[in-house]
């Protein structure tokens, strides 16, 4: 049962007198529960209750914590059909996406509760001491890495589940011992709630001090902002907009006491398709590219929105064939209407500019937040010209940039900024003669992919979900995969303690 109240530690309180309601996105009509916006009062609790908790969370072994994310997924199944009808009621997505975060929501927490149940994953180094060396004794020295504090993880709005209150943010800082403060997003804040629900019954469960996890409802900026403020709050987890992150990125390092906000804020994702992979796969390539462009209409980060080609007859066929299969998949729905509005206006202002031309997009007025794909061209020079044209459309939209020559290709990847990923199509013998286009691609991209799609980001060790600015506030570490427990803790060294008062990762 939703009761659009606040989770502050493991009460449901909710007096404040601002609320919203989320859409019912493929109907347009307000759905009829009452969020309520935290107070400064409860905000302020909830931290309190945080850094209260990090005093014990931080010290709980391994073992523990890694029964605490089990339980978790255990009980976010558990919400079976409730949670999946209530996720496609406030995005418009279809069951079938719902099912699929569930799982990859459920699977990230076990993947770092199977990690931390050993200390493997801190990499401790232990160096012992030579209090006979000369000219100066060597001291003992036992390094470790240890979790930070509290944390605010924003939930995103195109992945109610999976990059939301359960999601990757939150089951890494878990992980690591930092106690976890959600800002529930203002879309889809019933889902955010059932998940939290969740959480608070392994809390409860698992024996978890009260305040290792909260989930805040506000619809504006105001509820954000002050927690990214609050002193006793040490990092933040954004998956967002541009302008969003940067906002509270700013916050962050002009606090008094400066905090790392880590945010992945879009990306337009460059693919690079060969003159000889177009000729011998063009219809498999268009069909690749249309599909990934189209998948969920477009609302990923990771979405194809900058395809980059060299002008030539073939190229034309190309991009006909690439325009028809996307008007073939008809009109989708978009999240909310503010997103669906934002589309249309920013996909507006690509067309309007100077050497663009609309090369597919279905004609007439769609129903709801239903909108249909775009694909545009542009010439290289024309492109190079016009940063407007750089800017990410978030949806069903990609922009061909065709330039002359190779010269002019690099120097189209060269002009754009940092990204969570680059793409080259081509046929593998062409490869020593596109180093140059490899090498300028490692300078701006932080993962590359041969022969594929950006979209589908596997949760694993070695993947990178992040990049050069404005792809992410910082290009050292992944918002997906274990590796972003990195982003939660610090290293800690202990120089010539006794063995019987060190942790015991670091005895010997």
């Amino acid at each position: 049962m939703i009761t659009g109240k606040n989770y502050i530690g493991n009460n449901l309180i909710g007096v404040g007198d601002k609320f919203h309601r989320t859409i019912n996105a493929k109907l347009n009509i307000e759905n009829p529960s009452n969020f309520i916006e935290a107070t400064s009062k409860e905000l302020n609790q909830a931290i309190s209750l945080a850094d209260k908790a990090f005093k014990i969370y931080k010290n709980i072994a391994g073992k523990e914590r890694a029964s605490f994310l089990n339980s978790i997924s255990d009980e976010i199944m558990a919400l079976g059909n409730e949670l999946i009808e209530m996720f496609t009621l406030e995005s418009g997505l279809p069951e079938a996406r719902a099912i699929g975060e569930i799982s990859r929501t459920v699977s990230q927490l076990q993947a770092f509760a199977k990690m931390i149940e050993t200390e493997d994953w801190k990499k401790n180094i232990i160096e012992m001491g030579i209090h006979d060396r000369k000219p100066f004794p060597k001291p003992d020295l036992r390094k470790t890495y240890i979790p930070i504090g509290p944390v605010v993880v924003f939930a995103a709005s195109n992945f109610p589940l999976a990059f939301s209150t359960a999601g990757g943010d939150t089951a890494s800082a878990l992980a690591s011992g930092c106690p976890v403060i959600v800002k529930s997003h203002s879309m889809h804040s019933g889902t955010g709630e059932l998940v939290a629900s969740a959480i608070i019954k392994s809390v409860k469960k698992i024996g978890m001090p009260n305040g290792v996890f909260s989930n805040i409802n506000g619809r504006g900026m105001s509820v954000g902002q002050a927690l990214v403020k609050h002193p006793k709050i040490k990092a933040v987890g954004f998956t967002g907009s541009l302008s969003g992150g940067k906002a509270l990125y700013n916050i962050g390092s002009q606090r008094e006491e400066p905090i790392p906000v880590f945010a992945e804020m879009g990306s337009v994702n460059p693919v690079v398709i060969s003159s000889k992979s177009i000729v011998s796969r063009c219809e498999e390539i268009a069909n690749n590219i249309s599909e990934s462009i189209m998948l969920g209409t477009g609302q990923f980060c990771t979405n194809p929105g900058l395809l980059i080609v060299i002008d030539n007859e073939k190229t034309i066929s190309f991009i006909k064939s690439l325009a028809d299969k996307m008007i073939k998949k008809g009109s989708q729905c978009m999240l909310h209407p503010n997103i669906k509005k934002n589309y249309l206006t920013n996909s507006e202002i690509i067309s309007n500019q100077e050497g663009v031309t609309i090369r597919g997009k279905i004609k007439g007025k769609f129903d709801a937040n239903f909108v249909s794909s775009q694909l545009n061209t542009v010439s290289g020079k024309d492109f190079l010209s016009n940063s407007i044209l750089h800017k990410e459309v978030f949806g069903p939209f990609s922009l061909v940039v065709k330039c002359k020559d190779e010269a002019e290709l690099i120097k189209v990847i060269n002009s754009l900024e940092g990204q969570l990923t680059g793409t080259l199509f081509a046929e593998k013998e062409e490869l020593k003669g596109l180093e140059e286009i490899i090498e300028v691609f490692k300078c701006k991209v932080g993962r590359i992919i041969f022969n594929g799609v950006p979209t589908g980001v596997e949760v694993s060790e070695a993947m990178t979900h992040g990049g050069p600015y404005p792809a992410s506030s910082d290009s050292r570490f992944t918002s997906v995969g274990l590796d972003a427990i990195k982003r939660w803790v610090r290293p800690f060294t202990y120089q010539d303690w006794p063995t019987d008062f060190l942790p015991s990762g670091l005895r010997l």
